[in-house]
């Protein structure tokens, strides 16, 4: 079964990487593959299932020889412990980030519709290709530690569409700009889903893994643009026209900038939401969401001599989010989430363990697997395997959590399809993962490696010379 899960996923990760040629969108594709994986392994679960702890503990089962001993009505219980446990946990944590993702989405295109994102549009003076790069991945960059790397992403989207016409050149941006919201997501506690998870579970903590993280950080996203920059030369031609074109005109510049810092503001505020109260970030979201469409109503229901078209409401606003990005979503992370509960992730990562030992080596190479599996599994998995210790490498800070922040956080970005990030924008601006492998992976890993790299000499060379 284990064999046919992992034939079948790559299959289905080939028609979504081969989207164009085969013309059949990859949301269509992540959502047989996560059907047909689900399928297989409802199938074959009975002795996988009845051999796992959490099954054991949910029926009250002593040990293993309860389970597979015969019990009359194993398979039933098999069947209800996956649809009951495995797929509502599983659809629950992929409904968090949906959900964040919509609220975020909805959020931003309210801004746009009213021509908040001239705001900052109108305050970048250069067009000048090479500046331009530099300066919206510096923002992304530093926007991703205190946002978030996926939130962060939609923003500068928006952002490119108004300073950037044309496609190919935007792509090259916004590739770019994946890579930034990657790297900057990674030193940052609250930056990326995996940074969290190790932060709230006590694997690392804010001040060090900023401390340690924050170089490296730099150079996968200073390195990757440097040599980008080298292609970028000219002007850009009228990058704020469709721009100045475009938006709600019956709205003033004193509620533009209202509706433009309510919404900024309520994205910024989530993390804090989540510190303050630990409920998920999507209710921070909806929390943001809803103050700005109470706000949006109020505001139109003073404005009657708008025509009822004209008026920007949220109800017509989310005719513009892109449910497609959100239907891929769901499919590829309840895809993944099939081979987690099935055990295959956790066997990758114990194979990883016993062939090749060096945690460096580990966190180096899951960050690499990272771009290919979604990484909050892979993190989970690792978190898993190993339990903290009260010192050395696995201890609460140690060198291996903390690599593994940088991993599985910067890695992905090798791929397309291999973050938040990245999916974002091949859903937004419709990037083809072949254009991003030519284009953008091979910076992308040089990035990756170049911080890794230093991580290793800071750790093992130049912090012991400075007895620290």
């Amino acid at each position: 079964m284990e064999l046919l899960m992992i034939a079948v996923f790559v299959a289905g990760y080939a028609g979504i990487v081969m989207e164009h040629p085969l013309k059949v969108n990859k949301a269509a594709t992540a959502l047989l593959l996560c059907a047909v994986l689900w399928t297989i392994y409802i199938l074959h679960a009975d002795t996988i299932v009845a051999a796992s702890e959490g099954f054991l503990e949910h029926f009250n089962l002593t040990n293993l020889g309860d389970a597979v001993a015969g019990l009359p009505d194993l398979h039933d219980k098999v069947v209800k412990y996956v649809t009951e446990i495995q797929i509502i946990e599983g659809l629950g944590d992929v409904a968090s980030t949906l959900f964040f993702l919509m609220g975020a989405m909805t959020i931003v295109e309210l801004i746009d519709a009213h021509r908040g994102f001239s705001i900052i549009t109108d305050k970048i003076a250069t067009n000048n290709k090479k500046k331009l790069l530099w300066l919206l991945s510096i923002i992304t960059f530093f926007m991703s530690a205190v946002l978030d790397n996926l939130t962060t992403t939609i923003v500068m989207v928006m952002l490119l569409r108004k300073l950037v016409a044309d496609k190919t050149e935007r792509w090259k941006y916004a590739g770019l700009i994946v890579i930034a919201a990657n790297a900057g997501g990674a030193f940052s506690p609250i930056g990326d889903v995996t940074t969290i998870m190790l932060w709230v579970k006590g694997n690392i903590t804010s001040g060090s893994v900023i401390a340690n993280l924050f170089i490296p950080s730099v150079l996968a996203m200073v390195v990757p643009v440097a040599i980008a920059s080298m292609s970028f030369k000219g002007e850009l031609v009228s990058p704020k026209s469709a721009s100045n074109a475009e938006g709600n005109n019956y709205i003033t510049d004193r509620e533009q900038k209202t509706i433009f810092f309510m919404g900024i503001g309520s994205l910024v505020f989530v993390p804090f939401f989540k510190m303050m109260t630990h409920l998920p970030p999507f209710i921070g979201v909806l929390l943001g969401l809803s103050i700005l469409w109470i706000y949006t109503e109020m505001l139109y229901h003073k404005k009657k001599s708008i025509p009822e078209n004209e008026k920007a409401r949220i109800s017509s606003v989310l005719k513009r989010v892109d449910f497609t990005t959100i239907l891929f979503f769901l499919g590829i992370l309840m895809a993944v989430n099939a081979l987690q509960c099935a055990g295959i992730l956790k066997e990758m990562a114990e194979s990883l363990d016993q062939t090749i030992g060096n945690p460096f080596m580990i966190d180096f190479i899951i960050g690499l697997l990272s771009s290919i599996v979604d990484n909050v599994p892979l993190v989970a998995g690792s978190m898993g395997m190993y339990e903290i210790a009260e010192t050395g490498m696995y201890a609460t800070d140690g060198m291996f959590w903390t690599f593994l922040a940088y991993c599985a956080g910067v890695g992905g970005s090798v791929l397309i399809v291999g973050s938040a990030a990245g999916v974002i924008v091949m859903g937004l601006e419709k990037v083809d993962f072949i254009w991003y492998l030519k284009h953008i992976s091979l910076l992308a890993f040089v990035g990756y490696l170049s911080g890794a790299a230093f991580y290793y000499l800071q750790e093992t060379v130049i912090l012991p010379l400075l007895g620290l």
